[in-house]
């Protein structure tokens, strides 16, 4: 089997290309390597597939170049490249978005007709639900996203629906929850807060800090994204989530725990289209994808602390 991985450089792109090959997949990975954060970080994700030889990176930015060539041999496609992000998603740089976002996963689902793919698996967020009324959130909750980035998601998924109802393409979505682990960019809150720990800097809190995430590992979003590839899976969206919702200043507490240190937070007003709570019902993916995840915070932040420090 050939996966196509977009957006490979990414910390979920990159762990999954790694685990792909460990099950003897080739794997042809795709990153424009936008600067969103340092391109050199994201290079650095791929220093151990580089060298390779059933790994191939093409540069190339899907909002133009042919992706015909790219889905030669292919069988299998995990489309995760995106502008992540809900804060930097407002005003004029919407249009990027739009762009990377929804033109991109446009033109891979236009090439991917006809073309006897297996499974096209297409990374979608918690974002598109806004401030759902019910928790854990099922996927059938009326989807009403809060900010722009959200908005260029709920886009994504209504033109996998539509290439999949028209086309035939046999897409899927997966709805991930704030996922973190090693590699996990460096804007990121995990990697922010673990960083100014280490400093003995401050760090800013939008809100009182009782705002609570359901936060996802990456090794155990990777065996979901896997599985969406493998396994029938007829309903159109999945969430993915770390199974029980924690308060953000739990967490912070439990990062003070692993470095030593106290961390001083700075609360600032709540930040516009930031959700107050999320929470996922997994209870479809459980169903259909056998997804269960098995990494519990206080282990996955150890270890994202672990790969952190040593940088």
């Amino acid at each position: 089997m050939r996966a196509l991985v977009t957006g490979v450089a990414g910390f979920l792109g990159s762990t999954l290309a790694e685990t792909l090959r460990s099950e003897g997949w080739d794997v042809v990975g795709v990153d424009a390597f936008t600067s969103n954060y340092d391109p050199r970080v994201k290079r650095a994700n791929l220093a151990a597939l580089g060298r390779d030889p059933g790994f191939r990176l093409v540069e190339a930015d899907l909002r133009e170049t042919p992706i015909a060539p790219l889905l030669e041999g292919v069988t299998h496609v995990a489309h995760l490249a995106a502008l992540p992000g809900v804060r930097p998603s407002w005003g004029e740089a919407f249009r990027d978005y739009a762009e990377h976002n929804i033109v991109g996963t446009q033109r891979l689902l236009e090439a991917s007709r006809d073309r006897g793919i297996a499974r096209v698996v297409v990374a979608s967020s918690s974002s598109v639900y806004g401030a759902p009324d019910r928790m854990p959130t099922p996927e059938q909750t009326l989807l009403r996203p809060l900010s722009p980035y959200g908005v260029s998601k709920l886009a994504t998924e209504a033109l996998v629906s539509a290439y999949r109802r028209a086309h035939g393409v046999p897409g899927l979505c997966l709805r991930y929850f704030t996922v973190y682990g090693p590699r996990q960019r460096p804007d990121m809150g995990f990697y922010r807060f673990f960083e100014a720990a280490r400093r003995g800097a401050p760090v800013t809190v939008y809100g009182d800090g009782g705002q609570t995430r359901d936060f996802t590992f990456v090794e155990d979003a990777v065996r979901a994204t896997v599985a969406g590839l493998t396994r029938e899976a007829p309903a159109c969206a999945y969430n993915i989530g770390g199974g029980h919702r924690v308060a953000l200043n739990e967490v912070l507490d439990r990062i003070e725990q692993l470095v030593g240190k106290p961390v001083e937070r700075r609360h600032v007003e709540p930040q516009p289209g930031d959700p107050r709570d999320t929470s996922a019902d997994t209870t479809l993916a459980r169903r259909d994808l056998g997804y269960e995840p098995g990494t519990a915070l206080t282990e996955g932040l150890a270890r994202q602390w672990e790969w952190q420090r040593s940088l």
